[in-house]
């Protein structure tokens, strides 16, 4: 029996040229190179140029998405962007990205789920491709996260960085089996009792300000590891497979220890990991699409790998997602 999949056709990413390092926050902020790549692993992220909107750095991944899966603009009649740090209140960031992209037909929304953006933004547009709604999907992940940043606090300024990427997908008809191309599964899930471990202290409604970003590290990183696993667990249970499948792990880029720690609970190798984080820092709903365009770049995934996804974010909310390259 045959299945309607959404395959990926291309990906793209695009990062701004500023590129801030440990040693330069460290004469910001009572920290240092080491105490942040022991913790972390990050070693650097990128910084939005002032005038550099979460929509222009989308629009640049998108383009870069649509030339490597070499198809044109108006051929796409969809456009979820995940993003938690959009140019407005409203409208959406999705329709700044449909407009620069020349696309005037079709539906463009923002997702919001922080760090879980993307792979929610993903399954969202899977859901509509495999209805018959839409036909083909620009899926991105694009934040500017260095706008909602306190630079005082050392918690959290040495995490997060700036940047975009992106997707292309296409509802085609699959034999129906564990070996089709395109998203084979997803699943999501959000817990509201943990929303003050993460968040933003403001809000249009709330104090009419942006607010900064807040979180409790210890407690984030203590919930992270069963969370993540579990929605993985029931990727390998809806699709059959298990961890020797796997031919490449694209976790969320926030915490090596937390990416380390989960690998290893899931019983995957270090070798399947993809890690960007200690170039990009963490960029909330732009990693896993931007370590997927690192991935593709350098040859290392190819067509027919199997490909895990998972992410964590505030809220609690946090999501995989399984896809035959």
């Amino acid at each position: 029996m045959t299945a309607i999949r959404s395959v990926v056709l291309g990906c793209g990413s695009y990062l701004p040229q500023r590129v801030l390092t440990n040693s330069e926050l460290a004469t910001k902020v009572d920290t240092s190179d080491e105490w942040i790549v022991q913790r972390t692993g990050i070693r650097q992220r990128h910084i939005a140029a002032e005038g550099e909107f979460t929509s222009h750095l989308a629009i640049h991944a998108a383009n870069a998405a649509l030339a490597h899966a070499g198809i044109d603009a108006q051929s796409i009649d969809l456009i979820v962007v995940a993003t938690s740090t959009p140019d407005h209140t409203f409208p959406a960031t999705a329709v700044a990205v449909q407009n620069g992209l020349g696309i005037h037909h079709g539906a463009a929304f923002d997702l919001q789920a922080v760090c879980s953006g993307f792979v929610f933004a993903l399954a969202t547009a899977d859901n509509f491709l495999r209805s018959g709604a839409f036909k083909r999907a620009l899926v991105i992940g694009a934040e500017t996260f260095s706008r909602i940043l306190d630079w005082t606090d050392r918690s959290t300024c040495v995490l997060f960085g700036d940047g975009a990427g992106a997707v292309v997908l296409e509802a085609q008809e699959q034999p129906g089996t564990p070996l089709d191309r395109g998203i084979l599964t997803t699943h999501l899930r959000s817990d509201g009792r943990h929303q003050s471990k993460l968040y933003v202290d403001g809000g249009p409604s709330s104090t009419r300000t942006v607010g900064h970003l807040r979180m409790e590290g210890r407690e984030v990183f203590k919930h992270a590891v069963g969370m993540i696993t579990d929605v993985i667990v029931d990727a390998f249970n809806a699709s059959g497979t298990n961890a020797n499948d796997i031919k490449w792990f694209v976790p969320h880029q926030a915490n090596k220890r937390i990416i380390d720690a989960s690998a290893h609970k899931l019983h995957i190798a270090p070798e399947k990991v993809v890690l960007t984080v200690d170039r990009h820092g963490n960029t909330s709903a732009a990693s896993i699409p931007l370590a997927l365009s690192v991935a593709v770049a350098d040859g290392r995934i190819k067509s027919g790998d199997l490909v895990l996804l998972e992410a964590m974010g505030g809220g609690f909310t946090w999501g995989s997602a399984l896809v035959r390259w």
